[in-house]
């Protein structure tokens, strides 16, 4: 008996429209991974250090949007230069990295987690998760290691999709 695809695997696979459809099959899987009231992807070019937000589950809230530099912080310095998982469990964390902490609290959220996505040494992006206080615990901080994997296959299909974007 072959057994069924998991949802992101075929969500991966639908030919239309990508990558907002493994997109949001990633926001599901992350938010039963871990748990994730507000899921946003961001993109991010070492290169330019510039930063993108190409998905988000609560668009009014935290809309896509055109590219912004990164400013070098803490935050910057160990998500995505050292690929380090970030992790707040409180408002008052969140605000001592995040000016828009007034905003994550109005959405029910008061706790972070940043996963760094690392393809060949480079960091593509994170997948940002944002649910209520203490939510991310040590055993969801190491469950979160199950992502990686399908965000390195949907950064790759945004990358994908980008180039075939360019040349139509």
């Amino acid at each position: 008996m072959t057994p069924a695809p998991d949802p992101f695997t075929t969500a991966l696979a639908v030919a239309d429209p990508q990558p907002e459809t493994a997109f949001a099959a990633l926001g599901r899987l992350a938010d039963a991974t871990v748990g994730a009231r507000l899921f946003t992807i961001m993109t991010f070019d070492p290169d330019t250090r510039e930063a993108r937000r190409v998905y988000s589950n609560q668009p009014d809230a935290y809309p896509t949007f055109g590219t912004k530099p990164v400013n070098r912080t803490w935050w910057s310095g160990h998500v995505l230069d050292g690929h380090n998982i970030f992790v707040a469990n409180t408002i008052e964390a969140i605000a001592e990295v995040f000016f828009d902490h007034a905003l994550i609290r109005s959405l029910g959220c008061e706790a972070a987690l940043n996963l760094p996505i690392v393809v060949g040494g480079r960091v593509m992006g994170t997948l940002n998760c944002l649910d209520r206080a203490g939510r991310y615990t040590p055993d969801r901080v190491a469950a979160s290691d199950g992502l990686r994997l399908p965000g390195a296959a949907a950064f790759l299909l945004h990358a994908l999709t980008d180039r075939q974007g360019d040349r139509a």
